[in-house]
């Protein structure tokens, strides 16, 4: 029932028979046939059918939960007995957003030192398409905010502190300056990350708080993009700080903290809320609980709390 139900799963992803045949390898036949046995097996039908897919059925909306379940749990269990035998190996998913993507070498590093035998797939995503990846089971743990818009049903461990810089080319206004505000920095020719981003909702956030709004002159999904037009002196950007650093400071850019407020948000890791975790997604979760601690230990005000 296993392939079955990943079948399924397969199917309620693509929403499309052939798509989803595709994507695991077999024809569409095979694909129809594997669903109309399962549907059998559980006495209901499990998707709409006309001349194409049409969506799932009410019951078929139940199935699919069950069947991310099981499927899980039948992958937890393949994972903890080959790592009994040969030790931590295969790949390890993670989606981040952009302004973590920096960072992800601190956790990925170390971890595969101890695990030589685990390979990584890191992607750039939004924080909600981390959020939904994680509940697809489509990565094993995401890198994302943790206390400024709802996650639903996680495990986070909280690493750091975002907090946000005007970053902005030597001899532009400001560049001067021991600190400037969010009101100031509203005057300023900025490329922001695009409106999907939770880091441009944060930025959008702190600006109106402070009595302004901004359109900026250049948007981007894309930090090297923004960075790269940094660095022409016709624009400026807000960013934190530890992911301006990772693009080096060789040309003449400066970083200004943003007050009033000096605003700071949680980044943090995030698996689903499963027991128990398999052995790769378990290391991977202790990995992080030591950097945290390590950050803690060498920047004490990195990490804000989390209840």
């Amino acid at each position: 029932m296993i392939d079955k139900l990943e079948a399924f799963m397969a199917l309620a992803k693509a929403r499309h028979f052939g798509h989803a045949a595709e994507e695991l390898g077999i024809t569409q036949p095979t694909l129809s046939a594997a669903i109309k046995q399962l549907e059998d097996q559980l006495g209901v039908m499990l998707v709409l059918r006309g001349s194409r897919f049409q969506g799932l059925t009410p019951e078929g909306e139940q199935v699919l939960v069950w069947a991310r379940r099981i499927t899980g749990d039948a992958r937890a269990m393949r994972e903890e007995m080959r790592a009994a035998r040969y030790g931590l190996s295969g790949r390890m998913r993670i989606a981040a957003i952009p302004t973590a993507l920096a960072m992800t070498p601190r956790l990925t590093t170390p971890f595969r030192e101890k695990h030589p035998g685990v390979t990584f797939s890191i992607m750039s995503r939004t924080s909600i398409e981390v959020l939904s990846m994680l509940g697809n089971f489509d990565i094993d743990a995401g890198i994302t905010y943790l206390d400024n818009e709802p996650l639903g049903r996680v495990v986070s461990v909280p690493l750091y502190s975002e907090r946000y810089q005007l970053i902005t080319a030597a001899g532009t206004r400001y560049s001067d300056r021991k600190t400037v505000t969010w009101a100031e920095v509203s005057n300023l020719p900025l490329c922001l990350l695009t409106p999907d981003m939770q880091n441009r909702r944060i930025i959008d956030q702190h600006l109106a708080e402070a009595g302004v709004q901004v359109r900026p002159t250049l948007e981007s999904n894309s930090m090297i993009v923004l960075f790269s037009h940094i660095r022409t002196g016709k624009w400026s950007s807000i960013m934190p700080l530890n992911l301006a650093e990772t693009f080096g400071f060789a040309e003449p850019i400066r970083a200004v903290p943003i007050v009033e407020p000096d605003a700071s948000h949680t980044v943090g890791l995030v698996v689903a809320p499963r027991e128990p975790h398999t052995p790769l997604v378990a290391a991977l979760v202790d990995e992080a609980m030591a950097l945290a601690k390590a950050l803690r230990t060498t920047f004490p005000d990195s990490l804000t709390k989390v209840g």
